[in-house]
């Protein structure tokens, strides 16, 4: 059973060794969640978004849809004409972006929202628990009641998705649940609800990904590489997306297939495995040091009744 760092703290200043050596021996994981050699694999009826970055038109009716479903306004501090935000910010959960080269071709909208990663990096820098991934739709959503405002999340997340309320006297993490209200009704997330030519679609990741596939087939060499980004990028995520331009220019990251807790998680289980040598030694001399107490103990009480004088050491 893998030991907290926080329980490992505790026990080293109570003495506690051999409990000690044996949680070292054993690697303490990231907020407590014991580490796996292997890749996590998303849920079997874990929930996505499918976006088509050809189908898009820019219209950002999902983005108003969005807002309307979490009661959220816009912040308009920038520009008091359109109600609408440049980038992902604590006023919305979700917006349209528009790529366009210095030469005016292969221009490209792209919808930004939590990616709700297979195994997120969020969740597993969160120390407190307040953002979850559900074990069953495997949509990541945020607890008010656990979270202690630390904005690890924030930098943990290679999307830079989560953001920080600032304003108020008891601020929010802000970041896409995929609707978790509406889907509990068994609706689905607004943003797919009013696409007029259905840019993104929702549905099971698995379902989702065989339909992005699909499209590939069906047209070669209009989609980017024949690639669906979030298949495998970083672990792989559950809103997945096809463009006709590089990812990368729709501000999607070029992430390696490992994900980002079980890169750091890796090395973290190295570093304690090391730590489990000075802590026997350590444990082994504690030992001996009680060994050796107990013997002479004993010793004085023999030397007591034999002379009738109490020892003085």
């Amino acid at each position: 059973m893998a030991m907290t760092r926080r329980e490992a703290l505790r026990k080293l200043t109570t003495g506690t060794v051999s409990v000690v050596a044996t949680g070292a021996a054993t690697g303490v994981a990231l907020s407590g969640a014991a580490y796996s050699e292997e890749q996590v694999a998303a849920p079997a009826e874990a929930l996505g978004l499918l976006y088509d970055a050809t189908r898009c038109v820019g219209c950002q009716s999902c983005v108003a849809a969005c807002s309307q479903a979490n009661d959220i306004q816009p912040d308009t501090r920038f520009n008091g004409l359109h109600q609408i935000n440049y980038d992902l910010t604590s006023t919305t959960k979700n917006i349209i972006k528009l790529y366009r080269p210095a030469d005016g071709k292969s221009y490209s909208y792209v919808k930004q929202q939590c990616m709700h990663c297979v195994d997120p990096a969020c969740v597993a820098g969160c120390m407190f628990k307040g953002l979850k991934k559900d074990v069953k739709t495997g949509v990541v959503t945020w607890n008010a009641k656990l979270c202690v405002g630390c904005r690890y999340c924030e930098i943990a997340c290679p999307y830079h998705i989560p953001k920080f309320q600032w304003e108020g006297f008891n601020p929010k993490i802000v970041k896409c649940e995929l609707c978790k209200e509406r889907l509990a009704k068994g609706q689905r997330p607004a943003c797919t609800t009013v696409f007029p030519v259905h840019a993104v679609i929702f549905g099971k990741r698995s379902e989702l990904l065989a339909e992005a596939k699909r499209r590939i087939k069906e047209n070669p060499g209009k989609y980017y590489r024949d690639r669906v980004y979030g298949e495998r990028e970083g672990g792989g995520t559950q809103c997945l997306y096809l463009s006709h331009v590089p990812f990368a220019n729709l501000g999607l990251p070029e992430l390696p297939e490992e994900s980002v807790p079980q890169k750091y998680l890796k090395w973290q289980k190295r570093v304690y495995s090391y730590l489990a040598v000075p802590a026997v030694l350590y444990a082994s001399v504690v030992g001996v040091i009680r060994s050796n107490w107990r013997d002479h103990q004993q010793h004085m009480q023999e030397e007591e009744k034999e002379t009738g004088l109490r020892p003085q050491l």
